[in-house]
């Protein structure tokens, strides 16, 4: 991710955000996941739904670089309860150290380059306590989620408290070179038509393991979806659950 993306930037356009990112069965997952840690680092933490639901009795810090997705952060429920921080994931060093280090929401795919997705990586592997846990997804490539983001296919209506209905809708390409999904999503509605033009990374299971080793991380179960199912090559996620390798499973 090189430029900024007006879908997470523009507050004209994150305001549809938490309409069309509800809960969900990651939110579900992670709820139950984090257990007993103590503190949460959340990285790519959007509008805070899930910092804020997990900072009740535990230390929670969101990582964010979109200013405009903090602002709805600090104002939701339980939103003083977190430490917010306006950084990228790449790059962001906070001296210290976590129980549970997150990267949910498909946040990992807008990482474009293999170089930017280890930057993430080490940045999972420099705040994770010995003992503690991380977990983030990305799509699993082959499933070629892509193909259903067609206007005709991702055609839905969505209820905005202020603005009422609002058509809703994507277009999409696939850079076969680099293999870079750049997707459109529009609003239509009383307010006027919105428009954002997104990209999105699709790195294969394999080339994930590779970083999670070199950052010196071990993987100790792939996920396949948030249901929990393992991992398997018909799967449409790929989500790694791990742990520092000095630390113990």
């Amino acid at each position: 991710m090189t430029t900024e993306d007006r879908l997470y930037c523009d507050p004209a356009l994150v305001q549809f955000y938490d309409i069309e990112n509800e809960g969900g069965a990651d939110f579900d997952y992670c709820v139950r996941f984090a257990g007993d840690a103590q503190s949460v680092l959340d990285l790519g933490c959007g509008t805070g739904q899930l910092a804020a639901a997990l900072a009740n009795g535990r230390d929670v810090t969101g990582v964010d670089p979109a200013g405009a997705m903090l602002d709805i952060a600090r104002m939701r429920a339980g939103g003083d309860r977190v430490t917010w921080v306006e950084a990228d994931a790449r790059t962001v060093r906070l001296d210290r150290t976590y129980d549970l280090v997150l990267l949910t929401g498909h946040a990992f795919q807008v990482f474009l380059t293999p170089a930017d997705q280890m930057a993430v990586i080490e940045t999972v592997a420099a705040h994770l306590s010995p003992g503690g846990r991380f977990i983030f997804d990305s799509r699993e490539p082959a499933a070629r989620e892509w193909q259903e983001w067609t206007p005709e296919l991702s055609r839905r209506t969505i209820v905005h408290r202020v603005l009422g209905e609002v058509a809703a809708w994507n277009d999409v390409r696939l850079d076969e070179a680099t293999g870079v999904v750049a997707y459109d999503t529009f609003y239509e509605g009383a307010g006027g038509r919105f428009h954002a033009r997104s990209e999105i990374a699709f790195p294969p299971r394999q080339a994930l393991a590779a970083m999670i080793e070199s950052a010196g991380l071990v993987a100790d179960r792939w996920m396949g979806d948030w249901s929990g199912a393992d991992w398997t090559p018909g799967a449409r996620e790929i989500i790694p659950i791990g742990r520092l390798a000095s630390g113990q499973p």
